[in-house]
């Protein structure tokens, strides 16, 4: 494949998920900056409902999440080998899935816990937005939906981010470091929508992630760190609203 060719489907894969919304996020981040209302009186909320309707609230978060995953679907076809593994140009062999979900478990405690420290820090300063992981009314479905965007998150971030660009960039004769820092500066600035904080955090996760990535070569403890991370903040939500009001609550 032509490196030109290689360039234009980088592209297309990006704009149909993880590019759009970090051109959506710096939008989004010049709207917030220009705002009347100062940053850190801001709500940034990641799961909201969809409709006043619960039949249909559902309905529009089960079709959000599927096709969040199309882009993931698109990388697996055109990275997708005839011989087994099929996908171990993604970093994905099958093998040794215990490990790699201990592993995975472990960067929880690595990504967590600082990066907690650093939302609290940012609050304080007025470097993140409020940000509101559970948008979404109480329902029997609440909590399966938020896992199941969790799983989304995931998926399309490490898959993308990790797993295909990696392969790319190693294909277009790109170094470990270049790759990393490349990536890294992605997944921050599609986060760039919770303020300026979130662009710091997500860059350190990123160099993180894409180090252990490049030595490892192995995705499942990156998919299960991201699922664990985002579905324990989704989830949680309501418990550390309540305990801290201030800084994870909504502004009043």
């Amino acid at each position: 494949m032509s490196r030109a060719r290689i360039w234009w489907e980088i592209g297309i894969v990006l704009a149909l998920g993880l590019g759009q919304s970090a051109v959506y996020a710096v939008v989004q981040l010049a709207y917030r900056l220009t705002d009347e209302t100062p940053l850190g009186d801001q709500t940034a909320t990641l799961n909201p409902s969809r409709s006043d309707r619960e039949f249909f609230d559902l309905i529009y978060q089960l079709l959000s999440i599927g096709f969040g995953i199309v882009p993931v679907l698109l990388v697996c076809y055109l990275l997708w080998q005839p011989r087994t593994p099929h996908l171990a140009d993604l970093g994905l062999d099958g093998t040794r899935p215990g490990r790699d979900i201990g592993r995975g478990a472990l960067l929880l405690l690595a990504i967590g816990i600082p990066g907690l420290g650093l939302y609290l820090l940012g609050r304080t300063l007025g470097w993140f937005v409020a940000v509101d992981p559970a948008g979404l009314d109480a329902h029997w479905w609440t909590v399966p939906i938020l896992l199941l965007s969790a799983a989304r998150a995931s998926i399309q971030e490490e898959f993308v981010v990790l797993g295909y660009l990696f392969a790319r960039l190693r294909q277009l004769g790109w170094g470990p470091w270049p790759i990393i820092v490349a990536t890294s500066l992605l997944r921050a600035t599609y986060h760039l929508y919770q303020g300026p904080g979130a662009f710091i955090g997500n860059f350190a996760m990123g160099l993180l992630f894409g180090w252990l990535f490049a030595r490892t070569g192995r995705l499942l403890p990156f998919l299960v760190a991201h699922f664990l991370i985002d579905a324990t903040v989704f989830v949680g939500y309501p418990w550390a609203a309540a305990t801290w009001p201030s800084l994870f609550g909504l502004p009043g």
